[in-house]
């Protein structure tokens, strides 16, 4: 007997001493703290400059973005767990033993599992570590409460659970519960709304308020029981309770702003701009006015054949994104409405004017210069184009200013002869546009008129130059802090400053667009507008003392437009966002450099407007040290070329009319009208004055020259052009 006595105290000595080896080898550490345990979640939370939620995301594994202090969380929902939970929290060092026997006691008196008794910190063991719903993991979770209990106080734990308890609908935590279920913060809720959020977690999906009430208010009530019973609230309080019903609230989607966030989440400087939420400097309740606008434009403009468009609206003066909109994302017809419009690349046509004429303001011409508006015809492989104003009108000389306020395409081509393409395309980087990198042949001339593809990104940038005194600051998502100081002095802030009066004056774009405009904005706003070939993108950009905004449309699977216009589309959309913005704050007209020289100037000669001249005049801002003398034209530079016939040329004969009636005209550039020509054809000369003449064809190959002179003077001579008549 003694023998058996020992043998089986050696076995229990043994088996106990093997279960704790077994126990202690699959006992799990604790963390050091619950900042770390929170910090394994993916999904960062971007929210506007009020710091509303621009998303939300239920599918990180812990709640981190609607998390509460404990002592934030109101103390009657902090009861009610208490009671509903873990009534000797405060009391146990992780297991509530008496608990844990009664709960055995009834489960064996029932046959079947009716009271699970974990303690609020077994439950925070569970989720830190979950493992399957088993005696054997009830037993390891008793030891790892024991030792979170060790870790952390009652107060860490208790926050800890109250932020990451699960519910339904991937929800954690009560403040996101009760968002899901009511659309209030935790300190609005009554006192009924925190019982439910206290019995809710005891079966989540079972008992979701969304699906049934029942089995929550007899749950509730089984609880109000029992608090009554521990004086916690009395009985005509239980009473008011049950008697109160559910209102339950779903909470409402974040604003619309898909292609922003993808922006914010792929800047390089995200990592600075704070974990687990991201405030940016997006105005949310801005971005869903403009939506709107936008949507509403683009239906008005269904017979159009337009489908895409987008806007982008900035505080220019620190570089601010206000709004990042995308149209079509509600409307399932809608083509490739998944692409961010604001970053894709599209042909900006005259809205990058602006910047040439930028550049032929740092080389010498002023506002009052001249330069000829006539037709003009330039080589295109073997033939020729002939480029056109947009009316199909031609004014002669005009101003730079009424060459740019009308958008005219001859002196824009006149001015990148004068600034140079490779200059051009080196001056368009420093503002930012980095997709224009190819040799300027690629391009040829038209690079002045808008050939080459930008996003609307890169032009809102550009146009911020403008609006901001010729400093770049590049456009950030956050708000001030995050992004290094980068500004940079792109052209001299006189030189921005006339170009923003250029682009606001109503008087300088009347040729074109007539008294009446679209483009007269009720607050001073520099506008301008944009059409590519084929009417496949229009665009407006405009500013005013605060704000840049641009707008682009279009359509994305490069259908053309049904004759769409940045003046007929986009323009009007532009005074309606700026109608917005301007109620932000006080609104101010454009400033003028204070550096600048006020002249009274001819607009017919680019004169100083003299007392008998009897000419209309303009008050026009110059350089200090470039405004023209008096009675001294500021004219463009003479560049005198053939531009017709082109070197190569192939011309053939009408087959409708007869060959001896059928002629040529041979043109020169840059020519005056009185000037002597003497036409150098296949070795015979013939003269003539101006800069035109016609040749009558002759089959063949053929070879033109010419000699110019002025005044009794030779000027120039033009070295032979070889061209064929078929």
């Amino acid at each position: 007997m003694r023998k058996l006595l020992v043998f089986t105290g050696l076995a229990i000595a043994g088996l106990g001493l093997g279960l704790s080896l077994v126990t202690a080898a699959n006992l799990r550490s604790v963390p050091d703290n619950f900042s770390e345990v929170l910090s394994s979640a993916q999904h960062r939370q971007i929210l506007d400059y009020r710091a509303q939620p621009l998303n939300v995301t239920y599918q990180n594994h812990w709640n981190v973005h609607d998390r509460r202090e404990l002592h934030e969380v109101p103390q009657f929902l902090k009861t009610a767990f208490i009671h509903s939970e873990d009534k000797r929290f405060y009391d146990h060092d992780g297991i509530d033993w008496r608990a844990r026997l009664s709960a055995v006691f009834a489960n064996i008196k029932s046959l079947r599992s009716v009271r699970g008794a974990s303690t609020i910190t077994e439950q925070s063991v569970r989720m830190l570590g979950p493992r399957p719903r088993t005696i054997w993991s009830r037993w390891l979770e008793g030891f790892e409460a024991n030792r979170l209990e060790d870790q952390f106080t009652k107060e860490e734990i208790f926050e800890f659970y109250l932020n990451q308890v699960p519910y339904a609908a991937n929800r954690r935590g009560t403040a996101q519960a009760a968002n899901y279920y009511f659309d209030r913060d935790l300190t609005t809720l009554s006192r009924k709304e925190m019982l439910a959020l206290a019995v809710l977690v005891r079966a989540p999906s079972r008992m979701d308020l969304w699906k049934s009430t029942k089995r929550v208010d007899a749950a509730i009530e089984r609880l109000t029981v029992l608090m009554v019973e521990r004086g916690v609230i009395n009985q005509t309080e239980q009473t008011l309770i049950l008697a109160e019903k559910f209102t339950l609230n779903a909470p409402p989607n974040p604003v619309s702003a898909r292609e922003f966030i993808a922006h914010v989440k792929t800047h390089p400087m995200l990592d600075h701009a704070g974990w687990p939420k991201v405030k940016t400097s997006l105005d949310a309740h801005l971005q869903a006015r403009v939506q709107a606008l936008l949507d509403q434009r683009l239906a008005a403009l269904k017979d159009k054949t337009v489908f895409n468009g987008a806007v982008l609206a900035v505080d220019h003066i620190n570089g601010d994104i206000l709004s990042w909109n995308v149209a079509g994302k509600s409307e399932t017809e809608t083509p490739n409405k998944f692409i961010d419009a604001v970053t894709t690349p599209r042909q900006p046509g005259s809205a990058l004017k602006p910047f040439l004429y930028s550049l032929a303001l740092e080389k010498g011409w002023t506002a009052a210069t001249i330069i000829e508006d006539a037709p003009l015809v330039e080589s295109v492989g073997n033939g020729l184009h002939s480029y056109q104003n947009y009316s199909r009108e031609f004014y002669g000389n005009v101003t730079l200013r009424q060459a740019l306020g009308n958008s005219l395409n001859i002196p824009a081509l006149k001015a990148l002869t004068h600034v140079g393409g490779q200059d051009y395309l080196d001056h368009l980087a420093d503002f930012g546009f980095t997709g224009l990198n190819q040799h300027p042949s690629f391009y040829g001339d038209g690079i002045a008129l808008g050939n080459g593809e930008v996003s609307l990104f890169e032009l809102v940038q550009a146009y911020s130059v403008l609006a901001n005194d010729g400093v770049l600051t590049p456009l950030s998502p956050f708000q001030d802090g995050i992004m290094p100081d980068n500004r940079r002095q792109i052209i001299a802030p006189e030189l921005a400053s006339v170009l923003g009066n250029i682009l606001s004056d109503n008087r300088a774009r009347e040729m074109e667009f007539g008294t009446s405009s679209i483009l007269n904005f009720p607050v001073q706003t520099a506008v301008k507008t944009g059409t590519s070939s084929d009417y496949r993108d229009s665009w407006a950009v405009g500013f005013n003392h605060r704000y840049t905004v641009g707008i682009w449309m279009g359509n994305l699977d490069q259908r053309p437009t049904d004759g769409l216009t940045g003046s007929l589309g986009p323009a009007l959309l532009l005074r309606s966002v700026f109608a917005e913005l301007n109620q932000r704050e006080d609104t101010r007209p454009l400033s003028l450099h204070p550096s600048l020289e006020q002249i009274d100037i001819c607009a017919r000669t680019g004169q100083v407007r003299g007392l008998n001249d009897g000419c209309q005049s303009y008050p026009e801002y110059f350089l200090e040290g470039t405004a023209p003398q008096a009675h001294k034209a500021d004219t463009a530079p003479d560049l005198i070329s053939l531009r017709q016939p082109t070197p190569g040329l192939h011309i053939a004969y009408d087959p409708r009319l007869s060959q001896k009636d059928q002629a040529f005209e041979f043109q020169l550039a840059g020519l005056q009208s009185l000037d002597t020509v003497e036409w150098h054809i296949n070795g015979k000369t013939i003269n003539a004055q101006g800069p035109r003449f016609p040749w009558k064809i002759v089959k063949g190959e053929h070879e033109v020259a010419a000699t110019i002179w002025r005044n009794g003077q030779q000027i120039q001579s033009i070295t032979p052009t070889r061209f064929l008549v078929k």
